[in-house]
């Protein structure tokens, strides 16, 4: 017999660790080549662990919930040895033994991890990336007095906390909070159930969010708490774009065999305004401002379940209205199977969601953090209008629909923000209706 240690894969450049959402193999179970044995999730994507062999599962060095680092041992799963039928080569034990002490290192490693999920205080994503490397255990984060927000611990404040924390730290409560362990799961013995939902009076009902809910929660928060919201708003004048695509769309999937929408058409108006306006194609680390090279629009997506999800169009600018139906259409798919890979949703630098979708005229969407803007687009309605010619003015039927910008005014002002969303409608309002795909 020999023992194979089953790691976290690699699953994309940007994705360096991931949390266990859900075992679906225990310890004494038969595993074949490809099972799927347990289910993880990133911050944005849900995904599962396949083995590599068979053989029978044998420990588990990790729990529901806990966070692990892409490499690193999660499962021992014993396999047969090639060869089995034959007496087994003198030096077998000591390679077992080499694996055996192995195992032990990755169990020092895991004794003890560092959760924040039951804390009650918000912490940003890099606090408590920072905690972790620095080994800060959860109690500790606790009890420091933040500078930032409602008290929020701030990047400052956790770093000025290791500086001070061989010495009495100036910035910690005095009376530290009792300490409470979270619950490790031991090799073999299944988590505990999930509460179940509770009814208060008999008529409302208590039910716990999901994951993926409590993250979109978190992300909202921060984003409101870090960025300076401001709103413009602006009517455009789509006649043109509905004829046009009203004529074409037939022959375009057959042709193609994609659906045309009106996505991808406000896609490459966005992507041809990011272009003129790199202002807005930026992120923000603390006092820095860093300019992107490259223009990845996202697109956000509702799930079945209500849930959202982003993914992201990568180098938009370059796709004709082709290959920008093609993603569209793609990753559209993908997120409503739950197919997306982590990838799929990483390195966006600025949003576009589509609040018309469900009937809404205009909406005050929230920045997707660490960008500085994101475009809301309304529902395309027939309005009357006036229609201004070289014979006088007269009113008419037009197709019209509002842009909501929402950006962050700590570094972009009105003139740009503003100027901005007017060159997405100019683009939009010069649509050539003689124009291929």
């Amino acid at each position: 017999m020999a023992r194979f240690e089953l790691k976290l894969p690699k699953m994309g450049e940007s994705v360096a660790e991931a949390t266990i959402t859900n075992w679906l193999k225990e310890v004494g179970d038969k595993i074949e080549t490809d099972d799927a044995v347990l289910e993880i999730a990133t911050d944005k994507v849900d995904s599962e662990v396949p083995s590599e062999v068979s053989g029978i599962l044998v420990e588990k060095l990790f729990g529901k919930d806990d966070l692990v680092q892409v490499g690193q041992t999660i499962a021992i799963i014993e396999t047969e040895a090639v060869g089995a039928e034959s007496p087994a080569p003198e030096v077998a034990p000591a390679i077992v033994e080499e694996v055996l002490k192995t195992v032990e290192v990755a169990k020092e490693l895991v004794a003890a991890p560092i959760s924040f999920g039951e804390s009650e205080k918000f912490f940003s994503p890099l606090v408590k990336n920072i905690a972790k490397e620095e080994g800060i255990s959860s109690a500790e984060l606790e009890n420091i007095v933040g500078s930032g927000k409602d008290g929020r611990v701030t990047k400052d404040d956790i770093l000025a906390y290791i500086k001070n924390r061989g010495s009495q730290p100036a910035n910690v409560v005095s009376t530290p909070a009792p300490v409470i362990e979270a619950p490790r799961v031991v090799s073999g013995v299944a988590p505990s159930q999930p509460v179940s939902p509770v009814s208060i009076n008999g008529a409302d009902e208590i039910v716990e969010m999901d994951r993926m809910r409590k993250l979109i929660s978190g992300y909202m928060m921060t984003s409101i708490q870090t960025s300076a919201h401001v709103q413009s708003f602006i009517e455009v004048d789509v006649t043109n774009i509905v004829k046009w695509r009203d004529k074409v769309k037939t022959a375009f999937e057959k042709r193609e065999g994609e659906k045309l929408t009106f996505t991808p058409i406000f896609m490459e108006a966005v992507a041809k305004a990011l272009k003129d306006f790199p202002g807005m194609n930026i992120s923000v680390d603390g006092d820095f401002i860093i300019k992107k090279k490259n223009i990845n629009i996202g697109m956000a997506a509702a799930l079945p379940n209500g849930n959202l999800i982003v993914p992201v169009i990568k180098n938009a600018d370059q796709l004709n209205l082709v290959g920008m139906a093609k993603a569209v259409n793609d990753l559209g798919n993908r997120a409503k199977a739950g197919k997306l890979k982590p990838d799929d949703t990483q390195g966006g630098t600025y949003t576009v969601t589509n609040v018309g979708t469900f009937g809404s005229v205009f909406g005050t969407p929230i920045i997707n953090q660490p960008q500085v803007g994101i475009l809301a687009l309304g529902a395309i309605r027939k309005v009357p209008a006036v229609i201004e010619t070289p014979e006088g003015d007269f009113i008419g039927i037009r197709q019209k629909m509002f842009l909501s910008h929402s950006y962050d005014h700590r570094v972009v002002d009105g003139a740009l923000g503003g100027s901005f969303v007017k060159r997405v409608a100019e683009y939009l309002e010069a649509f050539d209706v003689n124009r291929d795909y």
